[in-house]
């Protein structure tokens, strides 16, 4: 499938849903900036892919990149790029965008049959955990490959540029 078939419009994203579900395919939600895309994220999105047959990664759009706790440089990849690279990996089904704070909306609209995050996150403070369950999906969550993050990556760029 071409990359660009890949990133999902809102006015897709249902009639792709309902065929999905049609087809009777269990569908696992994940969400994320995915700045720089590196190897702890691979590693997550894949095992993530394994959990069903379809995989769906929500990417915050750069408008809401800028409104998380991140550097203010952030994001240092625009969203075209980052769900064109996104859309690439073979295991990522579809990307989609969204613009709120939280992925709340999406994951409601989606109703996923799994739901995805990093072990950081407590099932109890994922967002869309509880309106996953209560319609009979599952919330799991992935450990994170050690020693890879964008922070760190943004944090070596920077220190490099000081020499």
């Amino acid at each position: 499938m071409k990359t660009a078939n890949k990133i999902w419009t809102p006015n897709q994203i249902e009639s792709e849903i309902s065929k999905l579900k049609s087809n009777g395919q269990k569908i696992v939600f994940t969400n994320g900036c995915f700045d720089i895309l590196h190897a702890g994220h691979v590693k997550y999105l894949e095992e993530a892919s394994e959990l069903g047959d379809f995989l769906i990664v929500a990417l915050n759009t750069d408008e809401s990149v800028q409104r998380l706790d991140k550097s203010p440089a952030r994001p240092l990849q625009n969203e075209y790029s980052r769900s064109h690279v996104m859309a690439t990996l073979g295991f990522v089904g579809a990307v989609v965008l969204f613009n709120e704070d939280t992925p709340k909306n999406i994951i409601e609209f989606i109703t996923p049959d799994i739901l995805v995050k990093g072990a950081d996150y407590q099932i109890s403070n994922i967002v869309g955990a509880d309106w996953v369950i209560k319609h009979g999906g599952q919330v799991k969550t992935i450990e994170f490959l050690s020693g890879y993050s964008t922070t760190a990556i943004e944090k070596k760029i920077i220190a490099a540029n000081k020499l």
